[in-house]
């Protein structure tokens, strides 16, 4: 499966409202969008891309999912659990690794939820605590972080004269690795193999980017690229581009 999702559209379109914030469905559907007469799409892989906006102060209680997830911090601060974050900052968890509170600060705080498979929607602690500790005998905690990485500017795409290519969370043996790539206009670069790892998401962070066959995608857009597609080859724009490819990790599916 290859998705992509212009930031430009699904901001004009879909945000909405929500009790402290905002939320932007990018790709698939979600517990928000699906209907209630809709069967929950259980395939082996199925990407779920949305935008979270929260006002200043707002807080996510700790809680956990069941599906693995990476949450990319694209605008404003605050915490996410012991760790500050700021712009673009990218955390990934494990299905049924909890963590948080998410706590917003003076500037509000914006983040992508991007999953792989289907989620039922946060399970809050203390609530299901004995829920996450019978899932620890299949799936371990683990979490992974990087950044700020903060996008660049108009001026320093203009100076690129090379790719460049950093392993921000360094890839592990079941595929799970995140990289940011830096292409002048009009350069491409190729992406890790889709098959090692269970499907990856790339954010066009700054500057603007095509994937194969596809429109010009401006800052903030998406890409999926499921296991089974072709290795990825990026293009950037007329002004250059500054990518974030973040791969999940490959696991069986009971």
């Amino acid at each position: 499966m290859l998705a992509t999702a212009d930031a430009a559209v699904q901001l004009s379109t879909r945000r909405k409202r929500t009790g402290n914030g905002w939320n932007t469905p990018f790709i698939g559907k979600n517990r928000n969008t699906i209907g209630s007469d809709t069967p929950p799409p259980l395939d082996e892989i199925y990407p779920m891309a949305f935008l979270v906006e929260k006002d200043a102060g707002a807080v996510v209680k700790p809680h956990f999912h069941i599906a693995d997830q990476y949450q990319v911090v694209i605008q404003g601060g605050g915490s996410l659990g012991k760790h500050a974050i700021g712009t673009v900052a990218v955390h990934y968890t494990d299905a049924y690794s909890a963590y948080g509170p998410i706590i917003a600060d003076e500037r509000g705080v914006s983040w992508f939820t991007l999953r792989n498979t289907w989620d039922f929607g946060a399970k809050y602690m203390p609530e299901h605590r004995a829920e996450l500790r019978d899932a620890r005998s299949k799936i371990a905690h683990r979490e992974a972080t990087c950044g700020p990485l903060p996008p660049l500017s108009v001026a320093e795409l203009a100076a690129l004269n090379t790719v460049t290519t950093e392993a921000v969370i360094e890839e592990t043996a079941d595929g799970l690795g995140t990289w940011r790539y830096t292409l002048p206009a009009g350069q491409s670069v190729t992406g890790p193999a889709p098959s090692t790892g269970g499907g990856q998401y790339w954010l066009v962070s700054a500057g603007s980017a095509r994937a194969p066959g596809g429109e010009l995608l401006p800052p903030q857009s998406l890409v999926f690229v499921g296991p089974d597609e072709a290795t990825s080859v990026m293009t950037a724009g007329p002004a250059g581009a500054d990518l974030i490819c973040m791969q999940f990790p490959k696991r069986a599916r009971n």
